[in-house]
């Protein structure tokens, strides 16, 4: 099996970590991979606050809304806060082209899933944050107006890595012509 079928077999979500600085070049392979994602007519509608200062993290740490991660955003060396343009993805000429108006929200899951498996390339650890209350996790990071905060994403070394949970077998997800 390829290289990338492993990653996306291997990589979890992880809660604890090393407390173990990551390189600037590896933080630069991640946003590197963020860059190249594809997006609706190449709206690139992301930004990418990243967060090494301890106090921010803590603060961020206390918009979490009773969530398994709060300690490793203040534990791991990176947070990457995630957020989408408003009004540009899923826009043409300033009209909405899909039934869901913004479609940054998906365009951003593509850029996730590009940083989780690059990090776990990397042998980095990653989880994806979104229970929390965004609207103050905004202001702490002086979100501007006309973007939403979407995740925050700690980011180092693994402390531990759990097991793969059990997964629906393709017959049972797999339509044929119809649902």
């Amino acid at each position: 099996m390829g290289e990338l079928m492993d990653a996306i077999k291997g990589r979890r979500s992880i809660r604890k970590y090393e407390d173990k600085p990551i390189s600037e070049e590896q933080l630069n392979q991640i946003l590197e991979s963020v860059r190249w994602a594809p997006s609706w007519t190449n709206t690139q509608c992301w930004e990418v606050i990243v967060v090494k200062d301890p106090g921010l993290k803590e603060k961020l740490s206390e918009t979490l809304i009773k969530n398994p991660a709060t300690k490793g955003m203040v534990q791991a060396p990176v947070v990457l806060a995630l957020c989408g343009k408003l009004n540009s993805s899923g826009y043409y000429d300033g009209k909405v082209t899909t039934k869901f108006g913004d479609w940054f929200m998906y365009d951003l899951g593509i850029a996730t899933q590009n940083l989780c498996l690059t990090a776990y390339d990397l042998g980095l650890g990653t989880v994806i944050v979104g229970l929390l209350d965004h609207k103050k996790a905004a202001e702490i990071l002086g979100v501007p107006e006309g973007y939403e905060l979407v995740t925050l994403i700690p980011v180092g070394y693994p402390a531990k890595s759990p097991e793969a949970p059990k997964r629906r077998e393709i017959g049972d997800f797999r339509h044929e012509d119809k649902f």
